[in-house]
């Protein structure tokens, strides 16, 4: 508890930008959201009050960080979960918990529990050698190629590998590297179920939206999904409801989810706010980022209803060096286009790196996606 207002301390361990998002999230609720940074320079670092410099392996550091906090949670999956099992076993407040995280944390953990629970996967198994993985190509009927991913550790196309034949297996099991294998699944598009559930036990849901992929790293983002069914759309809610209430989450369960011609498939699991809810901070009644600290404190959950018809989030890439500044590039995107809302994250800029995000609002699906999309390519190239 923060003596000076009365009001409860969160702690967010990871000093990125979800952290930052969920420290601008905290101000309205009275709060300065407590960050434990790697670097001072790390984006939530930039701008938080109360920042702690520590790893998130370091569990002496993490004891240190959670003193004063009502509730400590997680920018990402990283943290050792024999780490988060010791700060419960002393009484700290820790959502997600150990037992639900792990689900995140391990591929194959995840796997098993959602088969086991009947909730849609694709063909899966774990594999420790080529010859393992040519027979799981093999067996499905499918054939090549196969898609393998790093059990543990992988995040925005970092871990997850579209292996072409035995070959490349064969290399890819060299490196060793934990691995399990899917088959391919024949997608129609990428989806993302959000919702957030409170140790109480109330849930509340956003609406499904589709999520666009490039080089393994999301890039668009629409809300609602053009053309998803209300079927469809309600089914994929329940699934994650339902994973939520079983698994046990605390705070924000994202879905990623494959829409096929005959159904959706579960591809991953995040429980902490998400690329793919960055719409709701203007697109939402309530952010992702509120929404996950009122589940942590056990608040009551906000309205998820969307502002605006449609809405559409560009992630904005860092691009190649040079060219006019990034301020300059602000100042000719709003002359332009005084309706997108910018957020910069305060990352130095690398080719490639999620640098910030600009979110559209408006009444019809394709001219608000072309506005996002120009705005997001501007800033990141200045032409």
């Amino acid at each position: 508890m923060d003596t000076r207002t009365g009001l409860p301390v969160v702690g967010m361990v990871g000093g990125g930008q979800l952290a930052r998002m969920t420290h601008q999230a905290a101000i309205s609720l009275g709060q300065s959201l407590r960050v434990l940074s790697v670097s001072p320079d790390d984006s939530a670092a930039l701008v938080a009050a109360d920042v702690r410099l520590g790893t998130h392996t370091d569990l002496a550091a993490l004891r240190e960080f959670a003193k004063g906090c009502e509730a400590v949670t997680f920018d990402h999956e990283h943290v050792p979960n024999e780490h988060i099992a010791a700060l419960e076993a002393e009484g700290v407040k820790v959502f997600p918990g150990s037992a639900a995280l792990v689900f995140a944390q391990d591929k194959g953990r995840m796997r098993e529990r959602l088969a086991a629970m009947g909730a849609p996967v694709p063909r899966w198994q774990r594999v420790g050698t080529a010859a393992e993985i040519e027979a799981f190509a093999e067996a499905g009927g499918g054939g090549w190629p196969v898609v393998a991913k790093a059990v543990r550790g992988g995040y925005d196309g970092k871990g997850v590998w579209m292996l072409a034949g035995p070959d490349e297996a064969a290399e890819l099991v060299a490196t060793g590297t934990p691995l399990l294998v899917e088959e391919r699944v024949p997608l129609r598009r990428e989806l993302a179920a959000l919702v957030a559930r409170s140790p109480f036990g109330q849930v509340a849901a956003y609406p499904v939206v589709e999520t666009v992929q490039r080089d393994g790293i999301c890039v668009e983002v629409l809300a609602p999904a053009p053309g998803l069914s209300e079927s469809r759309a309600l089914e994929a809610q329940q699934l994650a409801i339902d994973l939520a209430n079983a698994l046990g989450v605390v705070g924000l369960l994202a879905v990623e989810l494959f829409e096929t011609d005959g159904g959706i498939v579960v591809n991953e699991l995040a429980m902490r706010p998400h690329n793919s809810g960055h719409w709701t901070i203007e697109g939402a009644r309530t952010s992702q980022f509120e929404q996950h600290l009122r589940a942590v404190l056990d608040y009551p959950m906000g309205a998820t209803t969307l502002t605006a018809p449609a809405v559409v989030m560009a992630n904005v890439l860092g691009g190649a060096p040079g060219g006019i500044s990034i301020d300059e590039r602000l100042h000719h995107l709003f002359a332009t286009d005084p309706g997108a809302r910018v957020h910069l994250y305060g990352k130095q800029v690398r080719p490639g790196r999620k640098i910030g995000h600009v979110t559209v609002l408006g009444d019809d699906m394709t001219s608000v996606r072309a506005r996002a999309v120009r705005a997001a390519k501007w800033l990141q190239e200045g032409v």
